[in-house]
């Protein structure tokens, strides 16, 4: 059995037992051998995390999937972790562009990969209910074509958009688990009702829930009480890294001072890190 398949097939385990996981969300390779130093037993990109590493706005456009995927397939090879991928909205508007993606993203190692029915358009963010459906109908038969189990993660994304709408993000998650999605994804829940509601809806199928949202206060065990399977944390480990940059470099520019070198990890715990 090949290493992409043993990853591919340990990552569908975890989604297969007991209890809940979390899945944290490395930006780069560093990141990602940080985390998996901690014993986090698989890892997620983030599309957000990578675009502000680049200096980019995220969910505007401002990436391409090849950008993507590079990126991912750093993550890959920096550990022996399964790893899945943030892939937006496939980088496409038809089935077939989102087939492709998938399958492009097997190819650089990923054994799991989410779509998502935004658009990416601001005065149409959402797909309709019948064209996010058949995007979500190509990526399943894309990741049943593949050798080995492919996790596909089908994102329904109303509530990122402002469209309140717990109802018809319901109906999208049902109708995608329906056409074979591994597991259902609603960005943006804040309650455990809404939690609750969707773990139902959806069940027997995996739910992953994402935290680090400001004002979210719920533990990994409450999650689990809720029926969580999978917890992201999409970009905030990566903002957060950012808020401690932005703070360390206030403190010298606004104050004279270099206090923020006590919280640093040190030199040579970050080299034995990265050397392994």
């Amino acid at each position: 059995m090949d290493v992409q398949t043993l990853r591919a097939e340990a990552f569908k385990a975890l989604h297969e037992r007991a209890g809940a996981f979390v899945i944290p969300n490395p930006w780069d390779a560093g990141s990602a051998k940080l985390l998996a130093s901690l014993g986090f037993e698989a890892l997620a990109t983030t599309s957000a995390g990578l675009a502000f590493s680049l200096g980019r706005p995220d969910a505007e456009g401002a990436m391409s999937l090849p950008e993507t995927l590079s990126n991912a397939q750093s993550i890959v090879d920096a550990t022996a972790l399964p790893v899945a991928a943030d892939l937006e909205n496939c980088f496409a508007d038809d089935p077939k562009g989102c087939a492709e993606a998938i399958v492009q993203a097997a190819g650089v190692g990923l054994v799991g990969a989410s779509i998502e029915d935004a658009s990416g358009r601001a005065d149409d963010p959402i797909y309709s209910f019948h064209h996010a459906l058949e995007r979500v109908e190509a990526a399943v038969a894309a990741a049943r074509s593949l050798a080995f189990p492919f996790m596909l993660c089908a994102r329904a994304e109303n509530l990122l958009h402002g469209r309140m709408d717990l109802d018809d993000t319901i109906k999208r998650l049902q109708a995608f688990a329906e056409a074979g999605a591994d597991v259902l994804f609603a960005p943006g829940l804040r309650t455990a009702e809404e939690i609750a509601l969707v773990v139902r809806a959806v069940a027997p199928k995996p739910v992953n829930v994402v935290m680090g949202l400001s004002g979210v206060r719920l533990s990994v065990g409450e999650l689990q009480d809720l029926g969580v399977k999978r917890i992201s944390v999409g970009s905030s480990l990566a903002r957060a890294a950012y808020g401690a940059a932005l703070r360390a470099a206030q403190g010298i520019h606004d104050e004279g001072h270099f206090d923020y070198a006590e919280q640093a990890l040190g030199f040579a715990q970050l080299n034995d890190l990265f050397r392994r």
